[in-house]
């Protein structure tokens, strides 16, 4: 569990087994309850429960999907330093080229491959996140024994390997591989215990935990986003996974992300309510962005 999150809460999560976790105080309920949280979470409940009722969806809800994790995708590349444009990306046939390509291909990849994840994803969260990475390296998994398992110490850490533009959370302090491995264990026991909090609180620590503890040796904001999205999905809040969080992030822009971050790691109440409501903004430019798409598609355009 975050020593961030845990600050806010004053409390953090119970250590306990990975098959059965014990449920005691809920750190992320507290969360919920700062001022400004209930009033982003209500923001974000209506703006999804909007595109749902959208008529489109009624029937060509798979359409919308697809169109979704494109964008989702192509936003979250964006974020780990190659903004390439909606249409490239949908054109584009070869990502093992440049690194923006292997970056952008590493964000199709794992935004396809998160929803394959959902049921794992609530057994044993580090499988999921150590098959991400995985998927996220690509070929070069077969000769690097560094994919898909925690970063030793003395092991570099980049976002996007060999492109120039580092992600936007490159400054943050990186913590150790020992402080990794127990926070990965609590978040862990967070998961498995389940919460009271909405989805959005949960979605919010998750993500940036991953990005504070930047666990593997690259595409750790590439993770960190498909993890959110995995948690918004199997929350039941967005089921149709059609409200991509990672448009929105992407839109706000690379400061806004980083700013925002920096109030997770601060661990204060102010902090957190900031992080949590800009994953809150993003959530909602995503159903903004799915909704347009429902448009086109009425009209016959898309």
């Amino acid at each position: 569990m975050s020593t961030s999150a845990s600050d806010a809460s004053s409390s953090g999560p119970a250590p306990s087994s990975r098959s059965a976790p014990t449920r005691r105080e809920d750190p992320l309920a507290a969360l919920a309850s700062l001022p400004g949280v209930p009033e982003a979470v209500e923001s974000v409940r209506k703006a999804v429960d909007r595109v749902y009722g959208h008529r489109v969806m009624r029937r060509r809800s798979t359409e919308v999907t697809s169109e979704a994790a494109l964008r989702a995708a192509r936003g979250s590349a964006a974020l780990s330093g190659a903004d390439w444009g909606l249409e490239e990306v949908r054109r584009r046939g070869d990502f093992g080229a440049e690194a923006e390509a292997r970056a952008v291909g590493a964000a199709l990849r794992v935004t396809a491959e998160a929803g394959q994840l959902l049921s794992v994803w609530r057994q044993s969260p580090v499988r999921v996140l150590a098959r991400l990475h995985l998927v996220a390296a690509g070929r070069a998994s077969v000769e690097d024994e560094r994919v898909g398992r925690p970063r030793l110490a003395g092991e570099p850490v980049v976002e996007a390997p060999g492109a120039e533009a580092p992600g936007p959370v490159a400054e943050a302090p990186l913590p150790g591989p020992d402080e990794v491995a127990g926070r990965l264990d609590g978040l862990t026991d967070l998961v498995l215990a389940g919460s009271d909090a909405p989805a959005l609180v949960t979605a919010a620590v998750v993500h940036g935990e991953l990005l504070a503890l930047r666990p593997f040796g690259s595409y750790n904001g590439v993770v960190a986003r498909a993890a959110e999205r995995i948690v918004l999905i199997n929350s039941g809040l967005d089921p149709k996974s059609i409200c991509p969080a990672e448009v929105g992030h992407a839109e706000l822009g690379r400061a806004a992300y980083a700013a925002a971050f920096e109030g997770y790691l601060s661990g204060t109440p102010g902090g957190m309510t900031a992080w949590i409501a800009h994953c809150g903004q993003a959530v909602e430019l995503g159903v903004r962005e799915s909704t347009a798409v429902c448009e086109a598609l009425q009209r016959g355009a898309a």
